[in-house]
Order: structure tokens, then C-alpha cells, then sequence
């Protein structure tokens, strides 16, 4: 009888431990820190500007702004004409320019997403034909909780104890689903082209779509046409290839006997106004609705905190990853907490809210990705940019074997040189070494979203009304080839159908090909189970699955397939190791963690002119999980 009591009072102590200085559940603990370091790097982030800059903002600002609009037809269409392309562009264009200003992590880039599409478009349905109610106020009380979910997440730390558990099982799972979704999406938009055309319309729009995916994929193999070409022009038409299609079979119907054809274009607002006709101002006057649906409005705004929390978290880590050689402390509490206002703002204003995009946010590091060259034997955190150059190419006087026979001016950091002025005489041959940086920067994020909210404006909007919807469906396809492109999933599967004596060997014999293939097996398996309940009534809550993989991840995968199998073929997604790594790795781990964070980038950074080039060639065409494995493996 004694026991029980005593038992009790242990299990208070240990959860109010938690809550006490340094626990992992202390309140505000990570966004003091984050605060903190948002005071300190934020004067800097305004003090570089450059050609790289400005060529990024334009980059990131086509592959941002096409997706969005492509999702805003879909919307359109399957929301009831709530929303539409207005509404998707001037969130897209107000969140991120609230991040670029306001952020921890600028490099992240916003903007409606996929998956929330699909909860969306599922929430309206059942408001209108399940319940009768109205979707706008609906949503809008939805992520009003979405907004309050998401303060709590931060000040209770979040992101220490639960990213921090997320296997790429699931993560890899998440990113098979994008591309499953867009390729559906892809083939909706031409079965509605379908019944909306006449055929010899509707024929051309497969042409156009086809055409739209291909040739971006094509464009985007440009640096691989060496020595076709100058290097900037391969650069320009790889960087640029979604856009450069897009222009092309924009323009397409309008040429000979093709501008007879019936095409479906894009629904666009000839004035500022939302799109549905039951609409004069952006606001909604989200307190008329029935008072159970105040509270009932807290399970979608769950799912919806569910989904943006992971989503948001993964684009901001993966934008940032060893290989784009971040400096700048970043602050995930504070962006949960901006995140939830922008969520509870598009709510009241009732245009669909943004959150981190993938790929958009890793292609944006990317496309700030320059080099600078250090001395081999010297610290990275002290380097200072000998030659920077854009898009990934290392300067060509230097590569990772090269000698430079330099000295440092006093007013340079010992660990680069001046290759330009060289003093024989004063030092010894030192051997250097190229490592990666990124521009850490607001002004990128903030062009890109100015740019964006220019077209809610009537004459820009009337620009976005000339495109096809066939180009819509080609751009879903090549956001689904650029997402799979890069899964892990996509090399395992076709590894599945090879002969074994055609496959390399595995590196430990204890790893079973056949478990290697059950594995990928179950991931595509429950990727399939997962979209298959995105088309049913039970679609809202498809995030939460995806959750729930982790748990299953981690306390029962691990009693089917053998530890070396798992260490294979799966790693944490969001830091360094396994989480079948030995007592003795995890301890090496932390004290290389404690020692320094890029022993992995200048390993990785030792390269020459045509590795780097053809780096750039895998980034244009999606690849832009090599970093993330880089971290992992």
C-alpha cells in the first residue's frame, strides 16, 4: 500500500522536472534562444547583396509562383470556386514576404502546399455535403486553433522531442506521397480538360502537357551538354527549365491553325476581389457559424497543425544541411510561432495559408550555394571567402589538391588567401581546400514574395489568365519526376526488379537482399494505403497516419528486419546517425558534434570544376536529397 504513493510521488517529481530550467518541456526555453539569435544575426542578413542574390530571387520566384497557381486551379475547381488563384497567389506573396522579414531561417521558402490541397478540398466536401455548413468560416476557425496549436508547440520546445525521432521511413514515405499526388492531380486536370474541351482541343492538351514536363526535364540536363553551349548559357537554361516551358507552351496555342482550338485556361479575377462571386473583401466573417462548430473546428485545426509542423520543420532543416554550409543560427520555435500567426491571418482573410515548401526551400540554398577557399588544416567556422562563385562552381584557379603559395594581409583571416597578390618569398606552399557556403541573406525571400504579390494585381493577374491549363497538368508531372527523382524509395524499387547478380555487393554480409526489398516493399505499400485515404471521406486525417509511422519506426520495425538491415536502408532524418547505432557511435557522435558541425561539408567539399558542375546538373533536376543523405549516412 506504501508503494503506490511513493510511485506517485516519483512520477511528479520526473514530470516536474521537465518543466524546470533546462527540462525539455521549461516554457520558452527555445525561443529565448531563438530570440536571442535573431537579434544577433539579423543586422547581417541585410548587409549582403549581390548578382548571385537577385539571379536566386528570380529562380526561386518561377518555382514558387507556377506550382502555386497550379494548385490554384485545382482549388478552384474542387472548393466550390472558394478558392482560386487571387487567393493562393496573395497568400503565397504575404506570408513570404512575412517570413523574409520576420524569420529565423529566411532560406526557407513559403507557400501552399500539395498535401494541404488535398485536405482542403476534402474539408469542403464534407462542410458542403456531409454537415451543411459553410467552409470559409469553417477553415477560418480551423486554423484559428491551427494558430494557438502551433504557439504551444513552440513554447513547450517541440522541436527537441519530436523531429528528433523522425526516421527518413517516414520522411521518404511523405516525400513518395508528393509525387504521388501531383501525378494524380496531373491526370485530374486533363480528365476535367477532357470534359470541358472539344476533343481535338482536348488532344492538344495532352500534347501541351506531355510537352511542358519534358522539355522542362530536358532543359534541366543543360550542364550535363558540355561543351555545348558556354557554361553561363547551360547554367541559365538548367536553373530556368520549368520556366523556360512553361513560356514556350504558353505561347503554343497561340500559333497557326492551334489559335482555332477551344483551350481551357485559367480562371483569373479581373479586379481585386476574392474569387467567389458570394465575396466582396477578403474577410470572413468567421463568427457566424453555429457555436458547435467553434469547438468541432479544433480536429481539423489538429491535423492541419500536424501537417504544417512537419512539413515546415523538414523544409527548414533540409534547407540547411551540411552541405550548403550554414553558419547563421536559425530558430525553429520562433518560425512555429510565426507560422501560426500567418495560418490564423489567411483564416480571417480567408485565402489558404502557406507553409515550408519542398523543394522549393532546398532549391533556394542551393541556388546561394558559392565557394570559398580555406587552408586545408585551418578551422572552416574562421574562413573568408577567397573567390566566391555562383551556382556551385569552385574557383578554377583551386581545387581540393591545389597548392597556393600565398600570405594572408593583416587584415585577413589566416585560413583563405589572395590568390591575386601572391607573396613567394614571406610563406610556405599550403595546400586548400574549396568548401561550400551559402549566402545567408532576406533579400532573396523578400523579392520573390514582392514579385509573387505584384500579380494579385488586375493587369498581372490578366498575364497568369493566357495560361493553358494543359501547362498546369505538365508542371504537376514535372513536380512529381522532380520529387521522385530524389527518393531513396525509386533506386531500392528498381533494385527490386534486377537480376541479384547484376546488383554491387552489399557492404556488410549480415544485411539481407530480401529485407532490403521487404522494406521498400512496405514503404510503397503503406505510400499507397495513405494516398488511397486522401480519396475517401477520411482524407482530413491522413497526416496523422503519416505520424503515427514513427512510432511504428522506431518500437516494431526493429523486431522485423535485422539492425544491420535498418542501418542500411534507414538513418534519423533530422540529425546525424542511426537509431540502431551502437553506444559507442553515438558517443563518438557527440563528441564530434561538440568539436565542430562541418567536418562533413569539407569532406565533402574537396572537388573539382566539372564535379561541381555536374552537382549543379543533379540540383537543376530535383536531386537535392544528396546533401540530406550526406548528413545521415
Amino acid at each position: 500500500m506504501l508503494e503506490k504513493p511513493e510511485a506517485k510521488a516519483s512520477w511528479l517529481a520526473t514530470v516536474s522536472n521537465r518543466f524546470k530550467k533546462g527540462g525539455k518541456l521549461q516554457p520558452f526555453r527555445l525561443l529565448r534562444q531563438d530570440i536571442h539569435n535573431l537579434r544577433q544575426r539579423y543586422v547581417s542578413d541585410w548587409t549582403v547583396f549581390n548578382q548571385l542574390v537577385v539571379a536566386s530571387a528570380v529562380y526561386v520566384f518561377f518555382t514558387n509562383i507556377l506550382p502555386g497557381i497550379t494548385f490554384a486551379n485545382d482549388l478552384f475547381v474542387l472548393t466550390g470556386e472558394s478558392w482560386g488563384t487571387i487567393e493562393v497567389v496573395f497568400s503565397t506573396g504575404l506570408c513570404g514576404l512575412i517570413f523574409s522579414l520576420f524569420s529565423a531561417q529566411p532560406l526557407t521558402i513559403l507557400g501552399v502546399t500539395g498535401p494541404f490541397s488535398v485536405l482542403a478540398e476534402n474539408m469542403y466536401k464534407l462542410c458542403t455535403n456531409n454537415f451543411h455548413v459553410p467552409f470559409l468560416p469553417v477553415m477560418a476557425w480551423s486554423l484559428i486553433h491551427s494558430a494557438w496549436m502551433h504557439y504551444l508547440l513552440a513554447i513547450f520546445n517541440a522541436h527537441d522531442y519530436t523531429m528528433q525521432y523522425v526516421t527518413d521511413f517516414s520522411a521518404d514515405i511523405f516525400s513518395l506521397l508528393n509525387s504521388v499526388i501531383y501525378f494524380h492531380k496531373a491526370s485530374l486536370e486533363l480528365k476535367r480538360n477532357h470534359d470541358n474541351v472539344p476533343f481535338d482541343a482536348f488532344l492538344y492538351s495532352i500534347i501541351g502537357a506531355f510537352g511542358t514536363c519534358l522539355m522542362a526535364i530536358f532543359l534541366s540536363t543543360a550542364l550535363e551538354w558540355k561543351p555545348l553551349f558556354g557554361r553561363i548559357i547551360r547554367m541559365g537554361l538548367a536553373e530556368y527549365a520549368a520556366a523556360i516551358s512553361i513560356i514556350f507552351f504558353i505561347g503554343v496555342p497561340y500559333m497557326g491553325e492551334l489559335a482555332n482550338l477551344d483551350h481551357e485556361r485559367l480562371s483569373i479575377q479581373k479586379s481585386f476581389r476574392p474569387t467567389s462571386p458570394a465575396r466582396d473583401m477578403f474577410f470572413v466573417r468567421f463568427w457566424e457559424v453555429p457555436l458547435e462548430w467553434v469547438f468541432i473546428s479544433i480536429i481539423p485545426g489538429a491535423i492541419i497543425t500536424v501537417l504544417f509542423y512537419f512539413d515546415h520543420e523538414i523544409s527548414s532543416i533540409i534547407c540547411t544541411v551540411e552541405r550548403y554550409g550554414v553558419k547563421k543560427p536559425g530558430g525553429y520555435a520562433w518560425d512555429i510561432v510565426l507560422l501560426g500567426t500567418t495560418t490564423a491571418l489567411c483564416g480571417i482573410l480567408g485565402i489558404p495559408p502557406a507553409n515550408g515548401l519542398l523543394p522549393q526551400a532546398p532549391l533556394h540554398s542551393e541556388s546561394l550555394r558559392h565557394w570559398v577557399e580555406v587552408d586545408d588544416d585551418d578551422d572552416e567556422d574562421s574562413d573568408t571567402p577567397l573567390t566566391t562563385t555562383s551556382n556551385n562552381n569552385p574557383p578554377q584557379s583551386a581545387t581540393a589538391t591545389a597548392t597556393a603559395t600565398a600570405t594572408a594581409s593583416p587584415s585577413t583571416s589566416s585560413s583563405s588567401t589572395t590568390l591575386s597578390s601572391p607573396n613567394i618569398d614571406d610563406a610556405a606552399p599550403r595546400k586548400k581546400k574549396l568548401v561550400p557556403r551559402v549566402h545567408e541573406q532576406r533579400y532573396s525571400p523578400l523579392l520573390q514574395s514582392a514579385m509573387i504579390l505584384v500579380f494579385i494585381s488586375p493587369p498581372f493577374q490578366h498575364l497568369l489568365g493566357f495560361t493553358p491549363t494543359s501547362v498546369l497538368a505538365g508542371l504537376f508531372m514535372y513536380m512529381g519526376y522532380q520529387s521522385l527523382s530524389v527518393n531513396p524509395i525509386l533506386p531500392r524499387f528498381f533494385e527490386m526488379l534486377s537480376p541479384p547478380s547484376e546488383l554491387p555487393p552489399l557492404p556488410n554480409p549480415q544485411i539481407s537482399r530480401w529485407a532490403v526489398h521487404g522494406y521498400t516493399l512496405t514503404q510503397i505499400v503503406l505510400t499507397g494505403i495513405i494516398f488511397g485515404v486522401t480519396l475517401t471521406v477520411a482524407a482530413p486525417g491522413f497526416p496523422v497516419i503519416i505520424i503515427i509511422l514513427v512510432p511504428v519506426r522506431l518500437w516494431i520495425m526493429n523486431r522485423i528486419w535485422g539492425r544491420e538491415t535498418l542501418r542500411f536502408v534507414d538513418g534519423w532524418a533530422c540529425r546525424p546517425g542511426k537509431p540502431e547505432d551502437s553506444e559507442e557511435e553515438k558517443a563518438a557522435r557527440g563528441e564530434g558534434e561538440r568539436g565542430g558541425g562541418d567536418e562533413n561539408v569539407s569532406a565533402s567539399a574537396n572537388v573539382g570544376e566539372d564535379d561541381v558542375e555536374r552537382g549543379l546538373a543533379m540540383t537543376s533536376t530535383g536531386m537535392i536529397n544528396e546533401g540530406v543523405k550526406e548528413k545521415q549516412r
